[in-house]
């Protein structure tokens, strides 16, 4: 765990330079626009340690699987988020000696990301070898109104000497992944043009041929006056760069400005990027830096106006919260029903910064809340229009008749993940996707999706559990063997209880989709029937015999359900026990002997409870929580926000509040020594879901929304809103009160603590 971050409500804060924060840093300083995304990398040279980043949204290379031995059903290759053109490049010369951070004398360093406005800055003194000190102000955005392009702000000013500075603006496609094999290289040359203070690369992906343009322009600026620069190109294979010599005196500042572009074949034809590169270039460079900046600022304006949330007295936690909610908003605009959201997002690349079951599980819940409809709506059509492709998975793994096998990462639909345990057995991602469909429903109300895309999902994924159960007749029930269940640190286990529940959960909602749609849209029913070939009576007898008759492994002396079979086999270790030397486990421990321990990774058990609590009374959570919770590791990213919640449910306040804490400062603390791999993106959005269902106990209930609020005691009052239903909520608590204001224009029927109110339009009710 590391605390070199500055507690500010509004920013993220590094004072000093520390070379070992420095990757950690490039990861929490990260910016992205939604289309494409950058590492907090320094423009100036940098010899020390570093993890180049550039990500382009929806670009990949299918990197061959490395394994010595081949199954069938084994995919083929493992999605790669490639590290495409470096343009933030700016090589920094004076007087013949090169600026680099890891050979300067640095002081004064800060390092500010600026959430509210929604920009990166970085300021700093540097003494060269031989004395000269240079002082550096550079400001970094990615436009969220104009999602092609970028801009810095590099400015030097000249401390204690006069004399030449030379500035080398480039855009480097000669790049490569960190995690590349063998150091293979994914990009190719397509062409490259510069002139003066212009310049272009076009490169293109191998096998899957991607192209992206990145281009650049420069101005630059003495004490505020723009000179006439007469820049000398160089151009290499993949690489172009300008060089600019300036002569300066003591005191004075230059000031160079760098506008980028980025332009994709996944939103042009191949032959029209270079022109559409040219076109947004154009267009940035007809603004000024400040004036980007100020639309920067309005655009996050309105988006923190209906999504912030506000904790007073507490500033590690509003950082926390605020920090979680930048990053979504920037990695996820829900523009492109293409894109989805990788587990890093822009930040990193381990992952392959693929789509993972994270999105449904997790992200869904706050878009649903703090965005348009059609934001959530486009999370739901990525996976109908996969729906093909899920099928070919399933009969890889010899499933027929229809059924799917949602993959477990993808960038296409297809199965990508190089892990056999996870790509053949955590099937319980296909229940995640089901349950996104009615967590969708639910909240909005637009049953229409379940005629339009919802229910042929739905039929293809029972179809999948209807097939992956398997008669037993010793116990005569239905079981399921050989899975992995959310806690990853079990393979291979028969009868995990939370793969079990959601597959029976999905069979009867299935069911009850089919009917509704039936009675609703009867002629869509059939074109969905005669388009799926699905015989009603057999297979709906099947699905409701599995659910009449299926096994789930319970525990009677504890009173707890087991997470799998042999779950009371393992010997019963609590998480308090393990040595602080041996965590987290994962990066000390063998996985023979983690598979072998009782130790969680992550809610397992407790998830199926976070999902399906109004199943069970509140001895029942509470009996389950204290049973798996101490034996919980909580080594996966997206295990302490379900346990806040859950924690909050039962009235473990303390303990909500811990957890909560924790997912929200998870990478800023650095709590599992990770976060230089890059950000946990789809855990934040289970940061706000600790927040607002764990703390304001938001649900919905009898197509209402249902708050039941307390405050954790280290704060004085916090806020929050939601949309539902086009109707914007905001929910304030303090310890003396909770009130409840309808923003909107039309009135909405609520429930706060089982009472039911009408709330008019423009109107507020204090409980």
């Amino acid at each position: 765990m590391k605390n070199y971050i500055k507690h500010d409500p509004w920013k993220i804060i590094e004072e000093g330079f520390d070379m070992k924060n420095h990757t950690a840093s490039e990861s929490l300083f990260s910016l992205g626009n939604g289309r494409f995304g950058q590492r907090a990398n320094f423009e100036e040279k940098y010899s020390g340690k570093s993890l180049p980043g550039n990500y382009v949204a929806g670009v990949y290379y299918p990197d061959k699987t490395r394994v010595g031995w081949w199954k069938n059903g084994y995919p083929e290759y493992f999605a790669k988020v490639l590290n495409a053109p470096n343009w933030i490049g700016i090589n920094v010369n004076i007087e013949g000696e090169e600026l680099d951070l890891a050979k300067c004398k640095v002081s004064d360093f800060e390092r500010i990301l600026d959430m509210k406005e929604g920009y990166l800055h970085r300021k700093f003194t540097a003494e060269l070898p031989s004395g000269k000190k240079v002082k550096v102000d550079a400001k970094r955005l990615l436009s969220m109104t104009d999602d092609e392009t970028a801009v810095i702000k590099y400015q030097v000013e000249a401390l204690n000497f006069s004399g030449k500075i030379s500035f080398t603006p480039y855009i480097d496609g000669d790049v490569k992944n960190e995690d590349a094999n063998y150091d293979e290289k994914f990009w190719d040359e397509v062409g490259k043009e510069v002139s003066g203070n212009e310049g272009y690369i076009t490169v293109t992906t191998k096998k899957t041929d991607f192209h992206v343009c990145t281009g650049m322009k420069i101005k630059l600026f003495l004490d505020a006056k723009e000179l006439e620069i007469k820049p000398q190109a160089l151009v290499k294979d993949k690489y172009i760069q300008t060089r600019i010599d300036t002569e300066i005196q003591k005191g004075q500042t230059l000031c160079l400005v760098k506008y980028a572009a980025i332009t994709s074949s996944m939103n042009y034809e191949k032959h029209e990027v270079l022109g559409a590169c040219h076109k947004a270039l154009v267009r940035a460079c007809a603004k000024s830096f400040e004036t980007m900046l100020k639309e920067q600022a309005h655009w996050w304006q309105a988006k923190w106006e209906h999504g912030d949330i506000i904790v007073n007295g507490d500033v590690a936690a509003q950082q926390g919260i605020r920090f979680n909610i930048f990053q979504l908003n920037q990695t996820y605009t829900g523009e492109d029903e293409r894109l989805n959201i990788g587990p890093k997002g822009f930040t990193g690349e381990k992952y392959g910064g693929s789509t993972y079951w994270d999105t449904e599980a997790y992200c869904l819940p706050f878009y649903l809340a703090t965005a348009e409809e059609n934001v959530s709506r486009n999370l739901l059509k990525y996976r109908h229009k996969q729906l093909d492709k899920a099928i070919e998975n399933a009969q890889k793994l010899g499933f027929k008749n229809g059924a799917a096998l949602y993959p477990m990462v993808t960038m296409n639909g297809e199965e990508c993940h190089n892990e056999w345990e996870i790509t053949f057995e955590e099937i319980h991602r296909n229940g995640a996707i089901a349950f996104a469909i009615y967590d969708y429903v639910r909240y909005t109300g637009d049953k229409a999706y379940l005629a339009e895309f919802g229910l042929e999902v739905l039929i293809a994924i029972s179809r999948f559990w209807s097939q992956r159960v398997s008669w037993s007749e010793a116990k005569k029930q239905y079981v399921m063997l050989g899975v992995t269940g959310p806690n990853e640190y079990e393979n291979n286990v028969n009868n995990n209880w939370y793969t079990s529940k959601i597959a029976i959960w999905t069979l009867k909602y299935a069911q009850e989709a089919l009917e509704y749609v039936k009675q609703t849209e009867p002629t869509r029913y059939t074109e969905i029937l005669e388009k799926t070939n699905f015989n009603f009576k057999s297979e709906n007898e099947k699905w409701s015999d599995i659910i009449e008759n299926m096994y789930f492994a319970y525990n009677e002396e504890l009173k707890v359900f087991m997470q799998q079979d042999g779950f009371m086999d393992k010997e019963q270790i609590l998480a308090k026990d393990l040595p602080m030397a041996e965590r987290p486990i994962n990066q000390n421990w063998s996985w023979d002997r983690i598979l072998r321990s009782v130790f969680i990774k992550q809610a397992d058990v407790l998830q199926g409870i976070y999902l399906f609590e109004d199943e069970f009374d509140m001895d029942t959570i509470h009996r389950n929580f204290d049973f798996y919770e101490p034996r919980t590791v909580h080594e996966s990213s997206l295990s302490p926000c379900v346990h806040s919640i859950i924690a909050s449910k039962i009235g473990d306040n303390k303990r909500a509040y811990q957890f909560y804490l924790r997912t929200a400062r998870l990478d800023l603390d650095d709590y599992n020594n990770e976060v230089h791999e890059g950000c946990h993106i789809t855990s934040m959005a289970g940061t706000w879901m600790s927040f607002v269902k764990g703390f304001g106990g938001m649900r919905i209930k009898n197509d209402k929304p249902y708050f039941a609020p307390y405050i954790p005691e280290e704060w004085e009052s916090y806020s929050f809103k939601v949309n539902f239903r086009q109707v914007i909520l905001q929910i304030f608590v303090s310890k003396n009160e909770i009130s409840i204001h309808n923003l909107s224009e039309k009135s909405i029927q609520l429930t706060v603590f089982d009472k039911d109110y009408n709330l008019n339009a423009k109107s507020k009710i204090s409980v």
